[in-house]
């Protein structure tokens, strides 16, 4: 059966797992499916690769050299909300609500057959279609002349284009999702210790100096004191 190569707009995947066999087989199932697919040999890559894209899930390996998938995997769910399928050989109940119970949508006990993942890759999408809490979320916010689009992360002061960086964008996509709600430090920057709450202290004054007016009076992006910032929609 003859498949089309991923359009621009398709599903992207990142698939993590230290054995470069399996990834090439399901990357290339993957693909045949309709999928973007990028590859990660370990937890610490595919941080990088987080850093740098954005993703719509994230197939990952539990038993893997240095961190591990299920390490890897509550960590990452204090930094953003992404669905993460699971594999493993590890067939014990106990690993598999220990999977569940850290924020895994689902959870492949090894062997498997690549089509019985693209299955739960695709209904997994499925619900999240069809979450109506999904649904009720806006495509943008607006704060004063500013409009950020949400699908595209793009901000626009009236008709003009406001450069950001990759990081910037991720703060706004963080705060435009929780419109006047406090976002803490730790949810900024995934990391409670004193040089990550200094170095997102850093990353807002930057995001203030072209948002704000007056960056040492914010009317947009403000302080909650000893907890972390707000975005005041209109």
């Amino acid at each position: 059966m003859a498949h089309s190569k991923p359009e621009d707009d398709a599903a992207h995947i990142l698939l993590v797992d230290d054995d470069s066999r399996i990834r090439v087989l399901l990357s290339s199932y993957l693909k045949e499916n309709g999928y973007r697919v990028t590859e990660a040999a370990s937890a610490d890559e595919a941080g990088r690769k987080l850093n740098g894209l954005d993703f719509d899930l994230m197939i990952l390996d539990v038993m893997m050299p240095g961190e591990s998938g299920f390490d890897f995997a509550k960590r990452l769910r204090g930094q953003r909300d992404i669905p993460i399928v699971l594999l493993t050989a590890l067939s014990d109940a106990n690993d598999r609500i220990n999977g569940l119970e850290i924020g895994a949508d689902d959870y492949i006990t090894k062997p498997f057959e690549p089509r019985e993942l693209v299955l739960r890759v695709s209904n997994i999408f499925k619900r999240l279609q069809s979450d109506p809490a999904a649904a009720d979320q806006p495509s943008h916010v607006t704060f004063g002349p500013f409009r950020f689009d949400l699908d595209r992360l793009e901000l626009h002061r009236d008709d003009e284009r406001i450069r950001l960086t990759d990081r910037e964008r991720q703060l706004l996509k963080l705060f435009a999702e929780q419109p006047r709600q406090t976002v803490s430090r730790y949810d900024l920057n995934g990391d409670g210790n004193a040089l990550g709450e200094r170095t997102a202290d850093v990353q807002i004054n930057r995001l203030r100096r072209k948002i704000e007016p007056d960056p040492a009076d914010p009317s947009y992006l403000q302080t909650v004191r000893g907890i972390g910032y707000r975005l005041m929609t209109d």
